[in-house]
């Protein structure tokens, strides 16, 4: 349009936008907002509500910043526009704000209360994933099924995988795979979210089958990326996948064009450590293009703990000290004091505990919970505050007595 002189009009910046917010391009999105501003356009409804949309499907909390901001400037809203924040807010996890432009707005839709009910129940999921509560988290299936079918197909995208997230991390992978099967229509992640369903639950060779389903597929939405390779590595090391896993990180690079993050790397450290391969997991280290973190060099250390190579722990303890804060601490040392013991190395054993007194760190406590009867109990290592601790400790005593 541009060379051959015709001037784009507020429906084009519409479209244009649109287009960019429904394809994830927001640097391009930016390029057209910025021609809007320099057009006069900014002012035009249609324009307006698509820039807040395509701010707001950018998640996390600087694109729902900038999208408030373009909401805020405007003179005229729909309801489009307030389903467009209200969506953002949702989207990056923020309910509390979510609700509060769902009391402000002066016209709803379907697309409003869906949006409002797929949030709560996306974050209700998330909750039951992380206590385990099961049979909440089929009721709440139960309820997507009959209410929302239908509605939104977006929405039941998000939904479906949060589903997918729950029921695997309460440990049940046939029903996590279930839900994926008869899902109407996938993103890329329903995709990497099975993949890690698969791979947190030990079963790397199906996650792998899942990877390689979604590579022979080919389309647009099916595409790995970055976050894909995280958990398809992941997969490869929980299995000992050492082979499938050093052809990945290539294909990852060489083919899909994908430049290693530290969290790559990581997982190519965590692999080869596992399979005893430490040396080549130190070569990997230490031809990193970026600095290795702590989680690396633990990775590392960890492997040095399977394998009884205290002198490589030797090595790696110095560096990994001095990157240590007194949060993070102890957990590592405390792996670095078990590889030594495992070596029977006991003055360095005493000599690292030593350093975990200096620093003033302590091994966290463990915590837990259980549900009994729908209510969720929870319990911390060594509560004496405990209400029921005296009978906890009671309860404890008789099963260590008939375990021995």
């Amino acid at each position: 349009m541009r060379v051959v002189a015709v001037e784009p009009n507020g429906f084009t910046y519409s479209f244009l936008l649109s287009g960019c917010a429904r394809s994830g391009l927001l640097r391009e999105g930016e390029q057209v907002h910025g021609r809007v501003l320099v057009k006069g356009y900014c002012s035009n409804v249609f324009v307006q509500t698509n820039l807040v949309n395509l701010y707001a499907m950018a998640g996390a909390d600087f694109g729902v910043g900038y999208a408030r901001r373009v909401f805020d400037d405007m003179g005229d809203r729909n309801v489009v526009s307030w389903n467009s924040m209200l969506a953002g807010y949702m989207r990056c996890g923020n309910v509390d704000e979510a609700r509060r432009v769902f009391d402000e707005m002066m016209e709803r839709n379907v697309v409003s209360w869906t949006t409002m009910i797929a949030g709560y129940a996306r974050n209700a999921l998330s909750a039951c994933a992380e206590l385990g509560d099961l049979r909440l988290g089929r009721r709440i299936h139960s309820y997507i099924k009959e209410t929302l079918n239908g509605k939104n197909r977006s929405l039941l995208i998000s939904l479906y995988n949060a589903l997918i997230h729950m029921y695997a991390s309460c440990g049940v992978i046939e029903e996590a795979y279930e839900v994926f099967r008869w899902m109407p229509q996938r993103s890329k992640v329903s995709w990497t979210t099975m993949i890690s369903a698969f791979a947190k639950q030990g079963y790397g060779q199906e996650a792998l089958a899942i990877f390689q389903l979604m590579q022979s597929l080919g389309a647009e939405g099916a595409r790995p990326d970055e976050i894909t390779f995280i958990e398809v590595l992941s997969a490869c090391s929980h299995a000992g996948l050492v082979n499938e896993g050093r052809q990945f990180f290539i294909d990852m690079i060489q083919s899909w064009g994908i430049k290693p993050r530290m969290e790559h790397y990581g997982c190519m450290v965590d692999l080869l450590s596992r399979a005893g391969l430490l040396d080549e997991a130190h070569d990997l280290i230490e031809n990193m293009p970026m600095k290795p973190d702590v989680a690396i060099w633990g990775a590392l250390l960890g492997g040095c703990r399977i394998h009884k190579n205290a002198e490589l722990a030797s090595h790696v303890a110095p560096k990994l000290v001095a990157e240590l804060d007194p949060d993070q601490a102890a957990g590592y040392l405390m792996l670095l004091a078990n590889a030594y013991a495992t070596a029977k190395r006991w003055q360095d054993v005493a000599t690292v505990k030593q350093k975990m007194v200096e620093m003033g760190v302590k091994k966290p406590a463990g915590r837990s919970w259980v549900q009994i009867n729908g209510v969720i109990h929870d319990f911390v290592a060594g509560d004496t505050a405990h209400k029921h601790a005296s009978s906890i400790s009671e309860m404890l005593g008789k099963i260590s007595r008939q375990v021995c």
